[in-house]
């Protein structure tokens, strides 16, 4: 019985050589939980003072922390951003 050999592989569409899709969908990411941020303040401070001064500082250590990731201070080693 004769082998046949199986197609090559056909190349890869819509697949970034250098990962451009990734760090777009991770400054995507952090884009809008930037703005989810933003908004659930914005919306806290219209139940009242103390609500929206707790808000505020939590949603100030939020940014930050979305900053933070955006800069690559969580990266390992070795990683690109």
């Amino acid at each position: 019985m004769a082998v046949i050999a199986p197609p090559p592989v056909p190349p890869a569409v819509g697949s970034a050589d250098d990962d451009r899709m990734r760090r777009f969908r991770r400054r995507l990411t952090l884009v809008m939980a930037g703005s989810v941020t933003v908004v659930a303040t914005g919306w806290a401070c219209t139940l009242g003072v103390w609500p929206a001064i707790i808000a505020l500082m939590a949603a100030k250590h939020v940014l930050v922390a979305i900053l933070m990731m955006g800069l690559g201070v969580d990266a390992r080693r070795g990683e690109l951003r």
